[in-house]
């Protein structure tokens, strides 16, 4: 009943139904690339700079050293997501720990933990990820790190608001007079009633670490082993003032996935938003 309620809802939303479809086929297609281009998208395969349409072989064309787009597209797709949800659950989990110890227990581990928050939300975030890069050498590990790292501070102290404000509901004192153990109320009653903002707060994330990927990627701090759409955009810079393509494909992948886990945290804040649930059809 709960999810057929919660679906209910969702798809009264048009455009958020419409991104997850989207997003849907760019996952699928990121998990089917070696059935749909069979091959390593690192090879050369043909001439260089040929356009797209200008070879059935090569439909996107191909790069500045004759590398198939499509396969980069697919392949990238899957090292741009992977970076994208990995980054995002990580820093969902780090700022959920943190906020709901800060606003449950609240005096001076409140004070302790938020001004940490604080400090690392002072530093400037792009600048942060590559600084952690650089330290730690480009990998698809360092930049997830990096991306998680700058990322955590908003769950945080959204975490914390909404458990400042349900640690002093009537259901939580009737759970300590039961006896229940902190934990056991931080899990099983405050998180919960936390997940709503959460879930679109971490979709808002989703978007912005592939977009941070993209950008660390595009300064040459992507994985040289890893093929994503941050990179073959730096690859396409060179370029780009007689194959523009080879920058615009990707940046047009990379347009169509943000745009799609948008309108998703639009279509998940209309359908868990209390003060929307009754909304007229």
């Amino acid at each position: 009943m709960i999810i057929s309620g919660f679906w209910k809802r969702f798809r009264r939303n048009g455009p958020a139904v419409i991104g997850l479809g989207v997003l849907g086929l760019v996952v699928a297609a990121a998990l089917l690339a070696s059935v749909l281009r069979p091959g390593d998208p690192w090879s050369v395969v043909g001439p260089a700079f040929l356009w797209p349409g200008e070879d059935s072989r090569f439909p996107l064309g191909t790069d500045i050293l004759g590398r198939d787009i499509l396969s980069g597209l697919l392949y990238g797709a899957r090292v741009s997501l992977a970076i994208g949800f990995t980054a995002t659950l990580i820093s969902s989990l780090v700022g959920t720990i943190i906020g709901l110890t800060a606003g449950y227990y609240g005096r001076w581990t409140d004070d302790g933990l938020m001004r940490m928050t604080e400090a690392f939300q002072t530093i400037p975030a792009f600048l942060l990820a590559i600084i952690v890069i650089v330290l730690f050498q480009p990998s698809m590990p360092s930049i997830i790190s990096a991306i998680a790292l700058i990322s955590w501070p908003g769950v945080a102290r959204l975490v914390r608001a909404e458990t400042l404000r349900l640690r002093e509901a009537d259901f939580i004192a009737a759970c300590r007079t039961f006896g229940m153990s902190d934990l056991r109320i931080l899990l099983t009653q405050i998180l919960p009633n936390c997940l709503a903002p959460l879930i679109v707060a971490t979709s808002v994330s989703v978007a912005t670490a592939i977009l941070m990927e993209a950008g660390l990627s595009f300064l040459g701090l992507g994985d040289p082993t890893r093929l994503s759409w941050g990179t073959m955009i730096s690859i396409g810079r060179d370029g780009l003032r007689t194959a523009w393509y080879v920058s615009a494909l990707p940046g047009v992948a990379i347009l169509i996935t943000v745009m799609a886990v948008n309108l998703i945290g639009d279509g998940l804040n209309d359908a868990l938003n209390p003060r929307r649930r009754e909304r007229p059809s």
